[in-house]
């Protein structure tokens, strides 16, 4: 099969994170042109099997999917395929057969993504917050992972691309504290169990109205633990080019308002979907750029932080 030229599968991928994350694409053009290209690559990939494992259309509200493990399974084989260097005639696929060959990245790292979408697919609720911690890595660490690979990290830079992992734990704990309500409306939950049993609030029951003061406790914490991971993805955007450390620092910046204005929010926070205003994103991109001309301090320890796994390569 014959695919879509490289031209071709960069502009659809920019076409798919202009409409499925405005932040994200905002962020990505403060990159030189090569490595937005290979962040949209590797987007529209993630963007896809995201959609295809809950029902979406470039995100927005999920739908039940009556054939999950169907879903999986395409998403499993489509992507063995394009990791084999197939094409696959599918853009988002191919997007990923490219940006996997130009980057070198180990292809534990897409499976190790997979798997989020399988614990999705299996009805998986967490009972602790390691678990919580656990499919925060892989539903948006191992991407942090592949996205330094793309802006030129060192594989054997373990420091550096645990702090990637932090990034993209923060930024998935920020969504799980906005999205309770929504996530509450398609089945599922991930606020671990341990948490509901702590605040004497009935699994299944956190969104109601005589315990709102305590999902707010809840979401505070989730805040305060994203707060934690953003300050080392920081650190570890010192390891970075210019142009990649602004554009992280600015995505940092806007993804982590979403948390503090949930937090700040209390009991209200589920009223509406709580979203960064363009004007609050452009004043993170002048802020990033201070911080990112900056000279970098010395990294904070991570102690006291989940690490990713160390996948075997195979």
């Amino acid at each position: 099969m014959t695919g879509a030229s490289r031209e071709a599968l960069v502009a659809t991928a920019g076409e798919s994170i202009a409409r499925g994350s405005r932040s994200f694409a905002l962020a990505s053009r403060l990159f030189d042109r090569r490595t937005r290209e290979r962040a949209w690559l590797l987007y529209a990939w993630c963007r896809r099997c995201d959609d295809l494992a809950d029902g979406q259309d470039h995100g927005g509200d999920m739908a039940l999917v009556a054939d999950p493990a169907a879903r999986l399974d395409h998403i499993r084989s489509v992507t063995e395929a394009v990791l084999s260097g197939e094409i696959v005639g599918d853009p988002a696929f191919d997007a990923l057969g490219i940006v996997f060959r130009e980057c070198a990245i180990p292809p534990h790292l897409p499976r190790a993504h997979i798997h989020g979408f399988a614990l999705d697919a299996e009805d998986w609720r967490p009972r602790t917050e390691q678990d919580l911690l656990t499919y925060c890595y892989h539903v948006a660490g191992v991407v942090g992972v592949m996205m330094a690979l793309v802006m030129g990290v060192s594989p054997v830079d373990a420091d550096t691309l645990d702090r990637a992992a932090d990034l993209g734990i923060a930024f998935q704990l920020a969504n799980i504290a906005r999205d309770i309500e929504e996530d509450d409306r398609a089945g599922r939950c991930y606020l671990p169990l341990d948490w509901l049993v702590e605040l004497d609030i009935p699994p299944g029951e956190q969104l109601k109205p005589q315990f709102r003061a305590r999902l707010a406790v809840m979401a505070k914490r989730l805040g305060e633990m994203a707060a934690e991971y953003e300050v080392s993805a920081r650190a570890g955007a010192s390891a970075l080019p210019f142009r990649a450390r602004w554009a992280v620092l600015a995505a940092t910046g806007i993804y982590g308002d979403i948390a503090r204005g949930v937090v700040a929010a209390g009991e209200h926070a589920w009223d509406h979907r709580f979203v960064t205003t363009r004007r609050a994103k452009l004043g993170w991109v002048v802020r990033a750029l201070v911080q990112a001309l900056r000279e970098p301090e010395g990294r904070r320890s991570r102690e006291g932080l989940w690490t990713r796994p160390r996948e075997v390569k195979r």
